[in-house]
């Protein structure tokens, strides 16, 4: 079974376009089982400092658990405050996040390339997962406009 299971671990509702996450999952990494997991800032900041020692609220956390199987971690509420700063609404931001983790799970790191493919990525499944923000813009060409994913 490949695709991405969902679980909700904060009091904030799920982002509305559940699909689109296994639609995205499946271009990146065919064949692959992900869990997509939404947390609290105080468990964010917890399993970055555990897995990565940073002491911050990260937005998302990636990593592989096993033989095609991986774990992409959400801060909704850090990602509802950062949001604006990519002239997204939160929930095409998170979007954004899934796909910023999912393609460092499959080993790509930062720069050109992987700004390009998130924005290639978010264009073509934004409109299943939107929100009524179809107006809103992705980022531009040379990067983000403010602020990082990390």
């Amino acid at each position: 079974m490949s695709g991405v299971l969902i679980k909700n671990l904060t009091r904030r509702p799920l982002p509305s376009g559940r699909r689109v996450f296994s639609a995205i999952a499946k271009s990146v990494l065919p064949d692959w089982d992900i869990s997509l997991v939404f947390v609290s800032q105080a468990k964010a900041r917890e399993l970055n400092e555990k897995m990565r020692g940073k002491n911050y609220t990260p937005n998302v956390l990636s990593y592989v658990a096993g033989k095609k199987s991986a774990e992409v971690i959400i801060c909704p509420s850090e990602a509802a405050k950062q949001a604006p700063d990519f002239r997204l609404s939160a929930s095409s931001f998170q979007l954004l996040l899934f796909i910023h983790g999912v393609l460092h799970i499959k080993g790509w790191v930062h720069g050109d390339k992987m700004d390009k493919c998130e924005r290639n990525l978010l264009k073509r499944h934004e409109k299943a997962h939107s929100d009524g923000n179809r107006h809103r813009h992705i980022p531009s060409k040379n990067g983000r406009s403010r602020g990082a994913l990390r």
